[in-house]
């Protein structure tokens, strides 16, 4: 387990970042952490690292991968995430899942997973439902987002159902949940906000032919990943048990 960002202080936990693939890093997620004073691990259980238990965590963030859920034959240490994510939500920390991490989310509370109608891949947006508009995070008024919409980028084949008891926050016309919230701070976003320019560099590389990653995207959806996430850490701080 390697430490990506340090200065926590001496009454916070550290959180781990769970990362299944290199080009699928934490991106903006680490920057704003660490200008939060929080410290992140990096865990990556493909190359045979083992996962921390939910008593040492201060919180959880789950990145992407071309794995999927139901790859457990392949990959037997999918199991082992999505107990810990179950664990990580029943014992109330923070937790963001991303892509593959929200499908694992939605699979560790229950909800099925499987593929969608066709695959969701490049530069869109999310359109909020009303529960989103009124989210701490995705609100308007929370000063996440200026209006109904959410600038992303979508890599993904396959979709969910909501967990029981999940707020729905964000839709498209192909895969109706594409955000949800389950308790005060565990949100799974099946897109991605999290872009830097390191990590469009790394993406671009890897994107099916036709598929463009343009600067002035990355930028735009940047921006407002930057404005997302760091609602949802200061909320997760915030929240923070004393």
């Amino acid at each position: 387990m390697r430490s990506d960002a340090g200065g926590s202080g001496p009454d916070r936990r550290p959180w781990s970042v769970i990362q299944h693939v290199d080009i699928e890093g934490p991106g903006a997620v680490a920057t704003l952490a660490t200008e939060r004073g929080i410290e992140l691990r990096t865990v990556v259980p493909s190359a045979g690292e083992g996962l921390p238990p939910v008593a040492e965590l201060g919180g959880l963030v789950v990145m992407g991968g071309p794995m999927g859920v139901g790859d457990d034959a392949v990959h037997p240490w999918l199991a082992a995430e999505r107990a810990l994510l179950a664990e990580a939500v029943a014992a109330g920390r923070p937790v963001l899942a991303v892509c593959l991490g929200a499908q694992q989310l939605a699979a560790a509370l229950g909800a099925r997973v499987y593929a969608a109608a066709e695959p969701e891949i490049g530069t869109g947006s999310v359109v909020l439902t009303s529960a989103g508009r009124r989210d701490r995070v995705f609100g308007p008024e929370y000063g996440g987002l200026a209006g109904d919409q959410v600038p992303c980028f979508h890599w993904h084949q396959d979709t969910f159902d909501l967990p029981p008891r999940a707020v729905h926050l964000a839709a498209t016309s192909r895969c109706p949940h594409q955000a949800f919230r389950v308790g005060r701070v565990c949100y799974g976003l099946q897109f991605h906000v999290e872009l830097d320019d390191a990590l469009a560099v790394g993406w671009r590389a890897g994107l099916p032919d036709g598929v463009e990653l343009p600067p002035a995207d990355v930028q735009r959806i940047g921006a407002c990943g930057h404005r997302l996430l760091s609602r949802f850490f200061d909320l997760a701080l915030a929240e923070r048990p004393a």
